[in-house]
């Protein structure tokens, strides 16, 4: 395994020659160019870990190439010249070179320092890494906002669980977060460039669970190919049918996925998350649920809190989703009163946090016809429709009706929901998180 890729840049073809055997034998990857344009059009086509760059070249100098190549990489310079001077070495610094060094120099030092710099590039690009993973877990943040010790310790036990590959069950109520958790162990682990595919397997009739999952000789592209170095969710694992539990266990054991129909066995590298809202023992006992398949996909568990037990996490929770809704409905953010937040913490929240998201943009709503209480946001839940009054939430209303309905003549299946509507799967699920659209409860209901 290479210790890094240098990109030497020196005219001098001798200086190239040696340099590039010194830093192969010490185990780099070297790609070496004669001047400073030819080197910045190698920077579009690699990203080496350090460049290493002469200061006195023809045409485009060492110190124009840094302030060329700062515009488009962050990967650090380190320049040297055999008429180097402390002016020279200063200016290369401010413009922001790792390092200067002056010829001759000792070949341990230079080594020492690329190995140094490799070390800062590399803890570099994982911190970038971590922090955009971060930052597009937006339904992390909104799911699991709170203080509670509960939702702390879920927190760091995402952050835990996410860094190995061992199968996950999450347990909790509807409305709890179940795939939001399950996405968020897929980002921070595997990574939101290999696939997460979601199964509902109380949302797929049991005539067809099997060819869904495994797929057939005419239709090889099952769920469980499609996940291929990725993530497999499973919502609702208790109402998987019995006759596949035993076919799906082998699947599991062999990282093997035979399609129906097939003599060929497809290899398959799947980390597997599953998440159940009913008692697992209850299932295992009365509901046909195998304990030998149970006991392959809990090697961790996650336990999500009822929202009840989460006290001023409540709180949290509900003015987050009124700044959400007020901003998708263009609408000024209602004030809560003190009567409003002991409404709000004496509710028992059957639904959940899906319960609480659907009251505050009943508030929301009616904020406009000038309720400004919470309480009779409750009240209004088996009220009619609020209508909307201006043009944006109209159009919000009308996209999200599509789109449930969509979702429902699709049994749930995302990309024929997607070519229905004539859009694209990302635009469509972009559309679902801005909407708040929660496509088990859509499924749960019809």
């Amino acid at each position: 395994m290479s210790n890094g890729d240098i990109l030497v840049v020196d005219d001098d073809r001798e200086m190239r020659v040696s340099l590039s055997h010194l830093l192969k034998s010490a185990g780099y990857g070297v790609q070496a160019v004669s001047e400073g344009r030819e080197a910045l059009a190698a920077l579009g086509r690699m990203t080496p870990d350090v460049v290493l760059c002469d200061v006195r070249m023809p045409g485009m100098d060492g110190l124009e190439f840094q302030r060329e190549a700062a515009k488009v990489t962050k990967v650090p310079i380190v320049l040297f010249s055999a008429h180097g001077d402390i002016p020279t070495a200063v200016q290369a610094i401010q413009n922001g070179a790792y390092s200067f060094l002056e010829k001759p120099f000792d070949p341990r030092r230079l080594l020492t320092l690329l190995g140094n710099a490799v070390r800062m590039k590399r803890l570099q690009d994982n911190t970038e890494r971590l922090e955009e993973r971060l930052t597009s877990l937006t339904d992390l943040a909104q799911i699991l906002i709170g203080d509670s010790d509960g939702i702390r310790d879920i927190r760091q036990s995402i952050f835990d669980y996410a860094a190995t590959s061992a199968n996950v069950l999450i347990s909790g109520k509807t409305g709890t977060g179940k795939e939001i958790v399950a996405r968020a162990l897929h980002d921070l682990g595997r990574g939101p460039a290999h696939p997460f595919i979601a199964i509902n397997c109380a949302a797929i009739p049991p005539d067809r669970f099997e060819e869904t999952v495994f797929g057939s000789a005419d239709t090889p592209t099952g769920l469980m190919q499609r996940a291929n170095g990725g993530t497999l969710f499973l919502d609702e694992l208790t109402s998987m049918p019995a006759e596949t539990q035993s076919k799906f266990l082998r699947a599991v054991e062999t990282k093997m996925c035979e399609p129906i129909g097939s003599d060929n066995p497809v290899a398959v590298d799947i980390r597997i998350v599953s998440a159940a809202s009913q008692d697992l023992r209850t299932a295992v006992k009365k509901h046909g649920l195998r304990e030998d398949l149970l006991f392959r996909l809990n090697t961790l568990v996650i336990d999500l809190p009822d929202l009840a037990d989460r006290g001023e996490d409540i709180l949290l929770l509900f003015r987050h989703y009124l700044r959400r809704f007020s901003a998708l409905y263009d609408v000024a953010e209602p004030d809560l009163s003190n009567s409003d937040y002991a409404v709000l913490l004496a509710h028992d929240w059957p639904g959940n946090v899906r319960e609480l998201q659907s009251v505050a943009e009943r508030h929301v709503l009616a904020s406009k016809r000038g309720s400004t209480s919470v309480q009779q946001a409750f009240q209004g839940e088996s009220s009619a429709t609020v209508v909307p009054t201006t043009l944006r939430a109209a159009v919000a209303v009308f996209e999200s009706e599509i789109i449930s309905q969509a979702i429902v003549a699709n049994a749930g299946r995302m990309d024929d929901t997607a070519a229905q509507l004539g859009i694209g799967r990302r635009t469509l699920n972009e559309k679902i998180v801005k909407l708040g659209i929660h496509k088990d409860q859509i499924l749960r209901s019809d």
